[in-house]
């Protein structure tokens, strides 16, 4: 047997530079490069790998310098998402707070089922250094690291003690990777001593590989029970999800939702599933979702969910559907299962495709109903973004007005993301990146650039407000090193004006929401904080613009998006009429409190929740 004599870290980067993912014959990069800081922990094992490789552009494996190890996860994270779950980027970290700043992103990228390959260094595994600079010592055990705090939120997860196990959990992680069913965060702890240690290698290991990422067919059985219960129902409605998305079975899904007459209602992840202006079309459904999209689930007898996973958001915390019964289509049977629906364990562009209806169509009244709630809501919609004042619904219309049809929308938390799945009118499948699985504040930055690595043709504008900001700006930097543009629009409202809204009604009376100085009193209620975030995201390298009303909005996006390098244009939204809320989000209120009204609105949703036994 040919060997190769390497240390575990070059035969891991070697390795990785020679995988590949295939979906419908087209081949792509599945590790498409590496992110790094660099510490005692990786900077001899991988980091000398990779330095002697060349490791710039050019190569099959490049290197990226990230600012925050969360940040760097969240950026794999977004250009996975971008590509379908086909390609992402591997992150290397040191050991101790390298290695734990990786724990949010993992989670992030499990909770929404996203690839991503970390490999933060280890304590030695050999001991004879211990202990080393920041290592937990933990008295009940010396195999315990902090690294172990990644395992629950990986999907993998697998510590590299000996030069021999690293081939067959390169292998566990590459088929993770690829698998829509399982796929999420991968974590390959690596002790510092062992990246160093050189080993003989099989030649083979080396060799180009190509992993065929599977299209499942649901079987016929379930084909045949969900048929029938479909073509019993007279008011069907389609939940879209972003199984869809990732499968690219919009084409399937608009032709079926034609064919059929059912319309179609969208979560946070499959947003742009459908056409915007396409007659089945409803939009967003579930607590962040339209009027029309919500009342037609109420009074849908049949929901099919397709690649959805059913969150609480969705389901109006299980009050939405009342006693519809659900066919499930998702590529994962945890997901299929729920809500005791048919399932239907495939992927999604396959499984519709199999869903033969024959002549059957949806009750002619239900469709036309469907069509003329959603056309009352597009006038809402256009009236609430009409104002003079540059309120957060019409600062969002003129974005979508000047983002166009190769923009993409990139946001994860606050209020924005509640307001743009109402309102965002999506151009294509990919015009809409809103992380809302895990609802990450600080992921949007990072997220958008993963966006523009992944699709460098499109205008990225990153959505943040200024809670989000103060978190995780730093790969503004990033972005300014590498070229990449993004537009950053800092919505500034002087604190988390999201929570402040739940704070005060489930009665915590808006406590901690607004960024003010101490008053007098002691309390934080004083003058607010003099923070100038336009000027932070000047010193951090991007061009900056500011604007106060919707004229000079528009004129600074047209200008941002004509520069070529990252600009922030920085705005100061008012207080006004925002997209109305038509569905309930189950947050428990006190049972005993000096606001008891809120308690006996809460019991009364209580009682309209579904077991779905």
């Amino acid at each position: 047997m040919k060997t190769v004599r390497l240390t575990v870290a070059q035969a891991l980067v070697r390795f990785l530079a020679e995988q590949w993912s295939e979906r419908d014959g087209v081949e792509q990069r599945l590790i498409a490069g590496c992110f790094g800081i660099f510490g005692h922990g990786n900077v001899a094992g991988i980091g000398q790998a990779l330095a002697e490789r060349g490791a710039g552009l050019h190569d099959p494996l490049p290197y990226y310098l990230a600012r925050n190890e969360q940040a760097m996860v969240h950026t794999a994270v977004g250009y996975a998402k971008t590509r379908n779950r086909l390609s992402t980027y591997a992150c290397t970290t040191s050991i101790g707070p390298g290695a734990t700043n990786m724990v949010t992103g993992a989670a992030l990228a499990t909770i929404n089922r996203i690839p991503v390959l970390l490999l933060p260094g280890d304590i030695f595994a050999t001991r004879a250094a211990g202990a080393v600079l920041q290592e937990l010592e933990d008295p009940r055990s010396y195999d315990v690291s902090v690294n172990d705090c990644l395992r629950p939120v990986s999907r993998f997860f697998d510590r590299i003690n000996r030069p021999e196990q690293l081939p067959s959990a390169l292998m566990a992680a590459m088929r993770v990777l690829t698998d829509p069913a399982e796929t999420g965060a991968v974590t390959l702890a690596l002790p510092q001593d062992v990246q160093a240690e050189a080993h003989d290698w099989p030649a083979e290991l080396f060799e180009r590989r190509v992993w065929h990422v599977a299209r499942p067919i649901p079987d016929a059985a379930s084909v045949e029970r969900a048929v029938e219960v479909i073509k019993s129902s007279r008011r069907p409605l389609i939940v879209a999800g972003g199984g869809v998305i990732y499968s690219e079975a919009w084409g399937e899904l608009t032709a079926f939702a034609e064919k059929h007459g059912v319309p179609v209602g969208e979560t946070q992840a499959g947003k742009g599933a459908l056409p915007d202006d396409h007659p089945c079309a409803l939009g967003a459904i579930g607590h962040t979702g339209t009027a029309a999209a919500n009342t037609v689930a109420r009074e849908a007898d049949l929901v099919i969910g397709v690649g959805t996973r059913y969150t609480d958001f969705t389901t109006a915390s299980r009050t939405l559907f009342g006693d519809a019964r659900f066919v499930n289509l998702n590529v994962t049977a945890f997901d299929a299962a729920k809500h005791a629906g048919i399932m239907l364990v495939g992927d999604a562009r396959e499984g519709l495709a199999v869903l033969d209806l024959g002549g059957w169509r949806a009750d002619p009244s239900w469709t036309a109903r469907a069509a003329g709630l959603s056309r009352d809501w597009r006038s809402k919609v256009a009236v609430l973004q009409a104002g003079e004042a540059l309120t957060q619904p019409v600062m969002l219309g003129v974005l979508n007005e000047v983002a166009g049809t190769d923009g993409v929308v990139v946001n994860a938390a606050g209020s924005m993301p509640g307001d743009l799945h109402k309102l965002w009118r999506a151009s294509d499948p990919k015009a809409y990146h809103v992380e809302y699985g895990y609802s990450c504040m600080g992921y949007e930055i990072a997220g958008g650039l993963g966006v523009k690595l992944a699709a460098p043709e499109r205008e990225v504008f990153v959505l943040v407000g200024d809670g989000s900001y103060l978190m995780m700006a730093q790969e503004i930097a990033t972005a300014v090193q590498e070229g990449l543009k993004l537009v950053v629009v800092i919505v500034d409202n002087h604190g988390f004006a999201s929570i402040g809204g739940l704070s005060e009604s489930v009665g915590a009376r808006r406590l901690g929401t607004s960024y003010r100085m101490r008053s007098p009193e002691g309390h934080l209620e004083g003058a607010y904080l003099p923070v100038d975030l336009a000027a932070n995201a000047a010193s951090l390298g991007a061009d900056v613009l500011r604007a106060t009303d919707p004229h000079g909005f528009r004129v600074a996006l047209l200008k941002a998006r004509e520069a070529g390098t990252t600009t922030v244009v920085h705005v100061e939204t008012v207080p006004g009429p925002s997209a109305e809320t038509t569905a309930w989000w189950d947050v428990p209120i006190a049972e005993t409190s000096t606001t008891p009204a809120l308690r006996e609105a809460y019991d009364d949703h209580k009682r309209a929740q579904r077991p779905y036994l």
